[in-house]
């Protein structure tokens, strides 16, 4: 840049957290294409579960209590930074549904989703909002946050025989961290849900899948783990046969990646009658 203005002006719009993590970005973040996904992980650092899920659950009780606007891989923000994409989908589905929404969230934390949208959705009459997740994070949920709206299970059949067959499922971020994630897809997508929406998700920029490892900034938490870079085109493709893609967007987000930038993004889809 020419000019402190710029800097000055982005200073204004980024959290100072994360200009701290950008002036880590050589050392942090995602780096290697490894063989497979074992190869992968045997070069990542251990860490401790329970900081991480009490990291999380001390954050999401001070959005719950009102304390925190807004909270993201257990960083806290004083204002909601909306996934656009993700909110309309959730009130258009609503509508047709003439004011029911059930979603199943999958691997939806202890609700980041479900809080960031809570204004929103309050006004829908009949809401249901189901996390899928690990069972450290079902058992903490089903402690501290479960209410009439939000649940939480250890896997989507319990999900499923419990609450009846949602009418979206939601896949924020959670794809690249599936060691089978094509498998997973398949898996739920023979449940016929009537929506899909995968958002806020990276892909990679080359026109194939990649294994990478990420590093995470110690400012979050400490921890390393092994990652997909997935092929978009390639993920598009698993829906197409019963499917149709009712639209495509960009989120906010991005990272880098062997110095080239990757924005996260993801698209809506719908059953095939």
């Amino acid at each position: 840049m020419t000019s402190s203005r710029p800097l000055s002006f982005i200073k204004q719009l980024v959290p100072p957290i994360f200009l701290t993590l950008l002036k880590k970005a050589g050392k942090y973040g995602w780096s290697g294409d490894y063989k497979n996904w074992q190869e992968a992980k045997d070069l990542t650092g251990t860490y401790d579960d329970s900081v991480i899920l009490d990291k999380v659950k001390q954050a999401l009780l001070k959005v719950r209590s009102g304390e925190a606007a807004y909270e993201r891989d257990s960083v806290l923000f004083d204002k909601i930074h909306y996934s656009w994409p993700l909110l309309s989908a959730l009130m258009w589905i609503a509508v047709q549904n003439k004011g029911t929404l059930r979603v199943a969230d999958f691997g939806g934390s202890l609700g980041s989703s479900y809080y960031q949208n809570r204004t929103f959705l309050a006004v829908v009459p009949e809401l249901q909002w189901n996390i899928i997740e690990q069972e450290n994070f079902v058992t903490a949920g089903q402690r501290y946050f479960q209410d009439d709206h939000l649940h939480f299970f250890y896997t989507p059949e319990e999900m499923f025989a419990t609450q009846g067959l949602p009418d979206l499922l939601l896949l924020s971020c959670v794809l690249p961290y599936l060691e089978k994630p094509y498998e997973m897809l398949l898996r739920l997508m023979r449940y016929k849900i009537p929506y899909i929406l995968i958002d806020n998700t990276y892909f990679n920029y080359e026109e194939r899948d990649r294994i990478c490892v990420q590093l995470v900034q110690p400012e979050i938490y400490k921890a390393s783990y092994p990652c997909w870079m997935l092929n978009y085109d390639t993920l598009k493709n698993t829906f197409s046969d019963m499917y149709t893609l009712i639209s495509e967007h960009q989120n906010d987000s991005f990272i880098f990646l062997d110095g080239k930038k990757i924005q996260y993004k993801g698209l809506l889809l719908k059953i095939k009658k």
